[in-house]
């Protein structure tokens, strides 16, 4: 399964258009937080109809209209503080907060951890954990990124947009 993971938005609805006008083969999507504006989701599902999976951010400030709109496009589902599935028998955990992220890795339970909220791509795999922030779509630190995880390979790719 190709799973797609993006971060921070923070209402660049340019570098997400980008973004999604990228994503090719994918089965689900990852979410990690600081989306901003509530409509930001809304282009995200009307573009992807796979499963949707989010985590809140520090600056999704109106999570009423986000879960009005989750309900409504019926592909999203959010979690918080953090979110944890099974895909393909891999155990893949996700939040917006490192700190959350380097404390599930250290439980060695998942198969991969995501997370963001500091805005700078970063990949190492520990033991037998990858622990993976995709970078922004914002692009105010860097080169606006995301990636994807690929659950038969366990390898994750990033895209530079």
């Amino acid at each position: 399964m190709k799973i797609a993971v993006l971060s921070d938005i923070h209402d660049n609805i340019w570098n997400l258009e980008k973004a999604l006008e990228k994503l090719e083969g994918v089965d689900a999507m990852i979410f990690l937080g600081d989306f901003c504006a509530p409509f930001t989701l809304k282009q995200i599902a009307d573009a992807f109809r796979g499963p949707i999976h989010c985590i809140q951010g520090n600056n999704d400030g109106d999570m009423l209209l986000l879960m009005k709109i989750a309900d409504s496009v019926g592909n999203v589902t959010f979690y918080n503080p953090l979110g944890i599935f099974e895909v393909d028998g891999k155990f893949i955990a996700f939040t917006h907060y490192p700190e959350i992220a380097e404390g599930l890795v250290a439980t060695g339970k998942y198969s991969a951890v995501f997370y963001g909220h500091t805005h700078v791509f970063w990949h190492q795999k520990e033991n037998d954990t990858l622990m993976v922030n995709p970078g922004e779509i914002m692009g105010r630190f860097g080169s606006p990124s995301f990636g994807y995880y690929d659950t038969d390979s366990g390898e994750f790719t990033r895209v530079v947009i």
